[in-house]
């Protein structure tokens, strides 16, 4: 099992931490609450009845422990020498009617936001968690993608219908890890040959992935806050590799009829690259040989300066965005860390821009189509997705800013110790991480350190409610 790390702020802090937490919900702007309307279309909806009926196939859901918007549901088999998989989506463009009060709702947020006290939902949560979520012993209408893997993990073919399915189990990741772990059977039991091939297929294709660690804001059944450090999973990966798949298949079948919308990032360029490889140089772990891909996968995640050069590898993965396109395909249509064109398709009951990706698959898939309100829209959708993800983030960064504060706040006066991750402004200042508590600041450094060094620091300040922490040298 990976390492956990769970700090809680002290209950002297915890009602400054609380109101600072609630004053950052309200900053935000973000719509919390759905309009009567939104949420009688959301209630009242009838989706057409799927001509298919899969409920005969034992699909199981792999989420986080508690989830209820539950997006995907995989059925894993054996087929010759190859594998079957199947790979079901929640159908949510079969209950969102484009025009209506629940369609307008979903566009005005663009994602669900998780907030340390709680989401805000794209979708009103008698569909998210309820109606459309494929939950366990219940009838759900989905969008089946169906893949026939050979026995190295390339796709032979695949396809994609309109079916009616019924999950059987609910697992979560860590349950389901240790019962891989103790070879127990189960529905993930083919998930880690099946992930470790397609993983394969990635380092083929040259693509690269961060597998940061977690850092998750938690609040506690006591009402506490803290944070949660963790290691993810193998499964986790694994399960991403379903995902990763579905969106690449998915980009195929847009891009063959010239109508959709991708998730793009441009390749890192020279200078970006080498002002890696001097950041890998500094922290004594340096990149020597092989694709960048290779060399992040390499790196030992038990190694205390993984996580520096993580951080670092971070500005390789810069420039991630959203390009539609009806009629003439983009000259740039890859998504560079996966290393093929890419499409978000597998999360539509979480993000806005899924609905529109698997429509169109949908109708290019059985002839009828790209919907006309899909081609209408396409447009918006960059401009919807950036606002929300912009929102997304700050509410993440800004949420871990107020905890990491209080946190620090009975360590006012006294000094720690930090490890410098990533120099700055010439050097004067870093980026440093303190182990106990897990907080990442921004503290000035002596002349001449390297990232990778321990340098000592006095904390002088940690204001709760601006989520700031002033350190001095000692």
């Amino acid at each position: 099992m990976p390492q956990r790390r769970s700090h809680v702020a002290p209950s002297a802090a915890q009602s400054e931490l609380a109101e600072a937490l609630a004053s950052l919900r309200v900053s935000l702007d973000a719509p919390v609450e759905f309009s009567p309307e939104a949420i009688a279309e959301a209630s009242a909806v009838t989706p057409p009845a799927p001509g298919l009926d899969l409920r005969d196939v034992p699909f199981a859901t792999l989420d986080p422990l508690g989830s209820r918007d539950l997006d995907q549901a995989f059925h894993l088999a054996r087929s010759g020498d190859g594998f079957e998989v199947r790979y079901a989506i929640a159908d949510v463009p079969a209950f969102v009617a484009a025009g209506g009060a629940l369609d307008a709702a979903a566009r005005e947020r663009g994602q669900t936001l998780y907030a340390a006290d709680g989401s805000i939902p794209l979708h009103p949560r008698e569909l998210s968690e309820g109606r459309a979520s494929l939950l366990p012993g219940e009838d759900r209408p989905a969008l089946v993608w169906t893949f026939a893997l050979s026995a190295a993990g390339d796709v032979e073919d695949f396809r994609l219908e309109r079916a009616l399915i019924r999950s059987r189990a609910q697992l979560d990741y860590e349950s389901a890890q240790r019962a891989l772990d103790a070879g127990e059977e189960s529905p993930a039991s083919l998930l880690p040959v099946i992930g470790e091939l397609r993983l394969e297929k990635e380092r083929e294709r040259g693509g690269a992935s961060l597998n940061m660690p977690d850092e998750e804001v938690v609040q506690r059944e006591d009402g506490t806050y803290g944070i949660v450090r963790r290691t993810p999973l193998p499964i986790e990966d694994w399960n991403a590799q379903l995902s990763l798949m579905t969106g690449m298949a998915a980009a195929s079948l847009m891009l063959e009829a010239k109508v959709g919308v991708l998730r793009t990032m441009p390749e890192p360029d020279a200078a970006a690259f080498a002002a890696f490889r001097h950041q890998t140089e500094a922290l004594g772990r340096p990149w020597t040989t092989g694709e960048y891909g290779e060399y992040l996968r390499s790196l030992d995640r038990a190694d205390p300066l993984t996580l520096p050069v993580l951080e670092a590898a971070a500005s390789l993965f810069r420039g991630a965005g959203y390009v539609t396109f009806d009629g003439t395909v983009p000259a740039d249509v890859e998504q560079a860390a996966i290393a093929a064109p890419y499409a978000h398709a597998t999360a539509p009951l979480r993000r806005l821009v899924d609905r529109w990706a698997l429509a169109i698959c949908l109708g290019v898939s059985d002839g009828s189509g790209a919907p006309a309100w899909a081609r209408d829209s396409l447009a918006e959708l960059p401009d919807l997705m950036q606002a929300s993800n912009q929102r997304a983030s700050r509410l993440n960064a800004d949420t871990i800013n107020r905890v990491e504060a209080a946190l620090m706040r009975p360590l006012v006066g006294s000094t720690i110790e930090a490890t410098v991750i990533e120099l700055r402004n010439g050097g004067e200042r870093a980026d440093v991480q303190v182990s106990d508590p897990a907080v990442t600041a921004s503290a000035p450094v002596p002349a001449g350190v390297k990232p990778g060094e321990t340098v000592t620091l006095r904390v002088v300040t940690a204001d709760i409610a601006k989520g700031e922490v002033e350190f001095a040298l000692t």
